[in-house]
């Protein structure tokens, strides 16, 4: 082989304990368990550290990085995840630093043998190391050895001398993550070396996680206990294992004359990944309004942005070990198709939910805001015990999240809409607002409401607000479907084709905006664009007629246009498109 192919390089080789045993009880089960260790965990925190799978097996898996400290590093990382999952799989991992060949993505040679043949001698959860790693290790890294003298190594002639890692002190330190997203907030870095900054810095951190705590969904770590690292650089994997968390923002600051820039990073603790990373500048003569800003926008920013990664990490479990929350993220991604099947797998996951836990507040409410949405997109006609049903859901969603904001707002559309009763839904999206001020659901579901009743000017505030707070690649229910009930309240024709248009990219079968967006462009006088979409609504919809989308709005809406004309020039506009009465 050309040794210009050959190098140095940490090599983990690890094995599943008991896997032969495991796929003789259930060989579908422990091969999709293996495949999600490794997908889950492995490579990302192979990737954090550095180095790479570059070979897997049925029951294991190889990396290579491009030294020993990197390897031991990500297989301690590696042993600490499964600890705290007590009924999850376990590895023993062997790890050595040798001279390898590469051979396309494969490597070969001493290090991938001599690090495979340490592995079985490790305990179950447990690492075995050369002495030349532990030597590499030597003042980089704290590490107790067990000295387990100079065994045989199979096919290995020259005898190698073996320790095995003591992770009994890493065991204590690591604390369980809770069953909700779990965050931390390290102290920002003052970066202006204006030590009269500090107090800037800190009062920042302090409003984020008072913002935090506000959301009941979240686990936010005491400022005492997150405060315990300032002035530290630590590895965030570290700090989320000892304070229990899944993710960790931090963030700088940094002065210039009577400028100050902020930056903050999102990063989850468990793999080293960046979720979300932003930055503020502002005036110091409004260093207080600055100060608030940034609280705001960060606040705003994690919610949905760490809903998203929760719901991307449940997608990835194995489904027959759900509980209830999982349940929720799982029927929360099914709801975004916006087609029925994917609505009444999302209505399936949310009963599931209910049965496992019937004080689950978010559950009843997104239940009923998911049969609702069958409803308004004419997949089906409820009957008045269908109607009854939604809002005694939403009705009971707000009976048990009187402290949960999101479970008050999706109950609120559900309260106006079928429920008919639009005061008091207000009164509700007012308190889940108190709640969280810095949510963009509830603002723009607030704005969506608003918009119904008549009051245009707040419900474009409040969607401004929402438009502003929502992270890129991150969908807020109602937004811009608010944005275009009130631009059809003011008779602003023009702006509710635009805004259906921004819906319709995404989803173009979208069949209540695609009933606005024919009503404006009739409106408009556009009538053979008009007459187009009644042709799309028609293929979408057979059967659909004036009369039906009346029941839609009088019966199951409850009429929910408070200002004199806008219904009825809805129903013109769908008359001038060529809809059958």
């Amino acid at each position: 082989m050309d040794d210009a192919n050959r190098r140095l390089a940490g090599i983990l080789a690890a094995d599943v304990v008991g896997y032969s045993a495991m796929v003789g009880t259930d060989e579908p089960a422990t091969l999709a368990h293996v495949r999600l260790l490794r997908s889950d965990l492995v490579e990302p925190l192979a990737t954090a550290h550095g180095g790479r799978l570059f070979k897997t097996t049925g029951d294991g898996f190889l990396a290579a990085f491009a030294s020993a400290v990197q390897a031991l590093r990500c297989a301690i990382a590696i042993q600490h995840a499964l600890h705290a999952q007590p009924d999850g799989l376990r590895l023993r991992i062997g790890v050595h630093q040798g001279e390898v060949v590469a051979e396309g993505d494969d490597l070969l040679g001493d290090g991938v043998i001599i690090a495979a043949r340490l592995e079985p001698l490790a305990e179950p959860g447990g690492i075995c190391i050369s002495a030349r790693v532990r030597e590499d290790a030597a003042g980089k890294m704290a590490l107790e050895v067990d000295d387990l003298g100079t065994p045989a190594l199979k096919n290995i002639a020259t005898r190698i001398q073996v320790f095995r890692v003591r992770l009994s002190a890493i065991e204590r330190a690591a604390v369980p993550l809770p069953d909700r997203p779990s965050i931390a907030v390290l102290p920002f870095q003052n970066m202006s070396g204006d030590p009269e900054q500090e107090y800037f810095a800190d009062g920042i951190v302090e409003e984020v996680i008072t913002g935090l705590s506000r959301i009941p969904s979240f686990f936010v770590i005491a400022r005492n206990s997150s405060f315990a690292y300032k002035g530290k650089s630590p590895d965030i994997r570290q700090v989320g294992r000892e304070l229990g968390v899944r993710y960790a923002l931090e963030g700088s600051v940094r002065k210039a004359g009577t400028r100050v820039r902020i930056t903050g990073q999102l990063i989850d603790a468990t793999t080293g990944a960046h979720l979300w990373a932003d930055r503020f500048e502002g005036n110091l003569t409004d260093i207080f309004q600055l100060q608030d800003q940034v609280t705001i926008s960060v606040v705003g920013a994690i919610e949905p942005r760490v809903r998203k990664a929760e719901i991307e990490r449940a997608l990835r479990k194995p489904t027959e070990n759900l509980e209830a929350y999982d349940l929720v993220l799982r029927g929360r991604w099914s709801f975004e198709a916006v087609n029925k099947e994917r609505y009444d797998e999302s209505a399936r996951l949310y009963r599931r939910a209910i049965a496992l836990d019937p004080n689950y507040a978010l559950a009843h409410a997104l239940l009923a805001r998911t049969l609702w949405m069958i409803a308004a997109q004419q997949l089906t006609e409820p009957s008045e015990v269908d109607l009854a049903e939604y809002v005694s859901l939403a009705s009971a969603a707000v009976q048990l999240g009187q402290a949960d904001p999101e479970a008050l707002g999706v109950a609120a559309h559900i309260i106006a809409l079928p429920g008919g009763d639009m005061a008091e839904a207000i009164a509700i999206i007012d308190r889940a607002l108190s709640l969280n001020p810095n949510s963009a659901d509830a603002l723009a579901i607030s704005g969506m409401l608003r918009a119904y009743a008549g009051d245009t000017q707040m419900a474009v505030r409040h969607l401004e607000e929402a438009n502003r707070l929502s992270p890129l690649g991150v969908r807020i229910n109602f937004k811009t479907w608010g944005f275009l009930v009130a631009c059809f309240v003011d008779a602003d024709y023009a702006g509710a084709v635009e805004r259906a248009a921004e819906t319709l990219r995404e989803h173009p079968n979208n069949v209540a905006v695609l009933r606005y967006r024919t009503a404006a462009l009739a409106l408009l006088g556009r009538l053979d664009e008009a007459r187009n979409a009644v042709n799309q609504l028609l293929a979408l919809r057979p059967g659909l007629t004036i009369a039906r989308c009346r029941r839609h709005v009088e019966v199951e809406m409850k009429n929910p246009f408070k200002r004199p004309g806008v219904v009825e020039a809805y129903y013109e506009g769908l008359r001038r498109a060529g809809l059958p009465e």
